[in-house]
């Protein structure tokens, strides 16, 4: 299979802390990884190093082929519009409208005429299932909702690549779920590779091709869901387990 991320050797610390200690993997094309570990591990360090929001200290990055280190000017601006990225807390502009925060991305970084934009708002709003809510306020949706909203922004740019931190966090159960069907769902319909990191193991089994552990600034096992539910790691039980086995 070809690999569309890799990450080879990567280091990152934030002044004298070390986060990442040297990670490896790859997620190949068309796959949906999971990252899990302990909360401040360098999870969320992770997506925002591949989508360069900030530069490794050491190692090197690709995406589909791409040294991530060596963009910049219009060509970082070019990979990043084929990076969708849903943050956790939706991120979105609270003083826009709905509408106007799906389209934020195209009208800066593209040229697509104005009728065009609002098409495909429209459409991506429809297939998260918010037809018709352009005119809103963030204010005025609910948690669910604002972050249906986030995932239509971060699809509009037509990515290959998704980048998801946390998405299921602080939704309750049944909303949740909703968004979980609606991530497979629209991978099934765009053929995105994405990388998610979560806490939540629901949204791991439910999402994920493969799952990777990163534990004290390394990954220390990756595998498929049957293989994570059956690791003998102490870390990894402890973990997916929720601490209840000893």
């Amino acid at each position: 299979m070809t690999a569309m991320i890799e990450l080879d050797n990567v280091k990152k610390n934030f002044n004298s802390h070390q986060v990442l200690k040297g990670v490896t993997f790859s997620v190949n094309k068309g796959e949906t990884l999971a990252v899990i570990g302990p909360s401040g591990c360098g999870e969320s360090t992770l997506l925002r190093l591949i989508i360069r929001l900030f530069p490794q200290d050491s190692g090197r990055i690709t995406v589909d082929g791409k040294d991530v280190a060596s963009l910049d000017g219009e060509k970082l601006n070019e990979f990043r519009q084929k990076i969708g990225m849903v943050f956790q807390s939706s991120a979105l502009f609270d003083s826009l409208t709905v509408g106007e925060n799906v389209a934020f991305g195209l009208r800066e970084h593209s040229k697509l005429p104005e009728n065009k934009i609002k098409k495909i708002v429209a459409e991506k709003l429809e297939l998260v299932g918010l037809k018709g809510t352009e005119a809103l306020m963030p204010s005025e949706l609910s948690g669910g909702m604002q972050k249906r909203v986030s995932l239509a922004r971060a699809i509009a740019t037509n990515p290959s690549v998704m980048l998801y931190d946390e998405p299921t966090t602080g939704l309750d159960p049944i909303i949740a779920t909703a968004i979980e069907n609606l991530i497979v769902d629209l991978h099934k319909m765009l053929k995105v590779t994405a990388i998610v990191v979560t806490h939540m193991m629901s949204t791991v089994y439910r999402i994920a091709d493969r799952i990777a552990m990163l534990h004290e600034g390394r990954i220390i096992e990756a595998g498929g869901p049957e293989e994570t539910r059956a690791s003998s790691d102490p870390v990894i039980r402890r973990f997916v387990t929720g601490g209840l086995e000893k």
